[in-house]
């Protein structure tokens, strides 16, 4: 019998069996875990064997390959009558070659790359210049349009209208430019034999330089016909030839020994031989 102060205490059983199964729960999971990880393990050590056979192989056939060249190039270095050191040092000499002709082919490009560059150094001078001509020209035609602009017009001596006169030799360039007839510039001499001009003969006279005067003969068709005390810069006008052209002369200067002008002929006039027409 128990004591009287004494009372009996009852373990409850249930709570017991739920640590066994929790135990046994990780157990369980740890058996498997075990297991996925060897056979894991398993497969990763197979898949090496496997990565390291091939590798094997390869290494295998690579020397096999290494070997066949070096018997390869043995046997052509006894086709060719070469040494093996012969050969290799006719590969390195034809390597040697190709670097040489690289470099002259990147040398030649670069001398023809310079080229082109001075060819369009050239051509950027060559339009220059010719922009520079193009100006220049401009520059001519408004100097010949401003010259033209200060030509007179009078009546010569025989009451027939005159066409432009020029009073200087840059204003005979003007009227040879523009074509409308033949001019033939002369210097007489006072006192000299008869000068041929165009289709005529001039002789000068007497010269009166500070009157600005002077007498000429004019010989044309076998006539001489006497041109006295003309003024400078007057159009002295006459008639040639079978179908009586009007040709004028023009003298700008004169001192005491000579005479400086030009004689104007129309366009459809005889031209001599010997003497071409001033500007044709």
């Amino acid at each position: 019998m128990a004591d009287e102060g004494e009372q009996l205490v009852e373990v409850p059983t249930g709570g017991g069996n739920a640590v066994k199964w929790v135990v046994s729960l990780l157990a369980v999971m740890y058996v498997a875990g075990s297991l996925y990880f060897l056979f894991n393990l398993r497969e990763r050590i197979d898949q090496q064997g496997k990565d390291q056979a091939a590798s094997n192989a390869q290494i295998a056939e690579l020397s096999k390959r290494m070997q066949s060249a070096e018997a390869d190039s043995e046997t052509l270095a006894k086709q060719l009558g070469m040494t093996k050191k012969e050969l290799a040092d006719r590969s390195a000499a034809l390597q040697r070659e190709q670097v040489a002709q690289r470099a002259s082919q990147e040398r030649l490009a670069e001398e023809q790359k310079q080229q082109l560059t001075q060819v369009n150094g050239e051509v950027a001078n060559v339009k220059t210049d010719v922009g520079g001509v193009k100006t220049d020209v401009a520059s001519t035609k408004a100097e010949l349009a401003a010259a033209e602009a200060k030509l007179q017009s009078a009546v010569g001596d025989l009451g027939v209208q005159s066409g432009l006169i020029a009073n200087t030799r840059s204003d005979l360039e003007v009227l040879k430019h523009k074509g409308d007839r033949n001019y033939y510039e002369f210097t007489l001499v006072k006192g000299a034999k008869p000068q041929p001009v165009s289709t005529v003969s001039l002789q000068l006279k007497k010269t009166d330089a500070k009157r600005g005067k002077f007498t000429i003969n004019v010989t044309s068709d076998d006539k001489t016909i006497e041109k006295k005390d003309r003024n400078v810069s007057e159009p002295i006008q006459f008639y040639s030839g079978r179908d009586h052209m009007l040709y004028e002369m023009v003298v700008w200067s004169v001192d005491k020994k000579q005479a400086v002008g030009y004689l104007s002929t129309p366009k459809n006039a005889p031209v001599p031989v010997t003497t071409t027409p001033a500007g044709q």
